[in-house]
């Protein structure tokens, strides 16, 4: 079993795959001012299990196709929809995020929580811009730098890790030069990222383990989970998710 399949088993039965929340979903919603009485075509890509699916399908009118890599993410995703009272409908589609089967001008929102960076920011903003009505929303969480300064450790971890890594600022510069109008940003609390992420996260380790811990990939997995939940809590005042809601001109 590869690394990334064993990541994908040890999210799967978890709410959410990235920080997030029910109430920042909705905040973004209001900063894109939608009519919640006209329908909507949507695109949720990077959805994962749909945690913010789920919260778009109960405000939202119209359809919503819920976009990820992995059948295993879509299955629990239907699952979890079967049990839950929605206005909009929904269906699923395995697909890359770079490379999507979509119509020019297609959809009248793009969204996309905690995803972007698998294709890196401003390729994702420029290539899901094409796929947008004109006067359509884009809203996404991105990895941001809060401060303008920061420990060295903490610069050498992110440059390593996320060459995109910027300030909010420059997430914003990346929007308006790729011809969008920001309509709002906000950055994410620290409940989305403990309460609602890796709380939940290393509470699965031990069944994970269990499971796969004769490997050393999946005790490595672990091991990358713990030291990147204690490096947030050290580091917090500087970096978060940052979302941001644009509209294309």
């Amino acid at each position: 079993m590869t690394e990334i399949e064993l990541m994908m088993h040890l999210h799967l039965n978890n709410k959410r795959q990235g920080p997030g929340s029910e109430e920042a979903t909705n905040l973004a919603l209001n900063l894109a001012g939608v009519d919640k009485q006209k329908k909507y075509k949507i695109a949720d890509i990077g959805c994962g299990t749909g945690a913010q699916t789920l919260t778009l399908a109960k405000a939202l009118q119209g359809e919503i196709v819920a976009v990820d890599l992995f059948d295993e993410f879509l299955k629990k995703l239907e699952e979890r929809f079967e049990k839950e009272e929605v206005v909009a409908s929904v269906r699923t589609l395995s697909a890359s995020m770079d490379s999507l089967p979509f119509t020019e001008e297609e959809f009248d929102m793009i969204w996309s929580e905690g995803a972007v960076y698998n294709m890196g920011f401003e390729n994702g903003v420029n290539y899901w811009k094409g796929f947008l009505k004109k006067g359509g929303i884009l809203a996404v969480s991105e990895l941001s730098w809060l401060t303008g300064k920061r420990p060295s450790e903490l610069e050498e971890f992110w440059v390593g890790e996320y060459a995109e890594m910027a300030p909010v600022s420059e997430k914003i510069r990346i929007l308006e030069n790729a011809g969008y109008k920001v309509l709002g940003h906000f950055i994410l609390s620290d409940e989305c990222w403990l309460e609602n992420y890796y709380n939940p996260l290393l509470a699965s380790h031990a069944g994970f383990l269990s499971q796969y811990g004769d490997m050393e990939a999946a005790r490595q997995i672990v091991e990358t989970d713990r030291s990147e939940v204690a490096f947030y809590q050290k580091y917090k005042d500087y970096y978060s998710y940052g979302f941001y809601i644009a509209q294309k001109l």
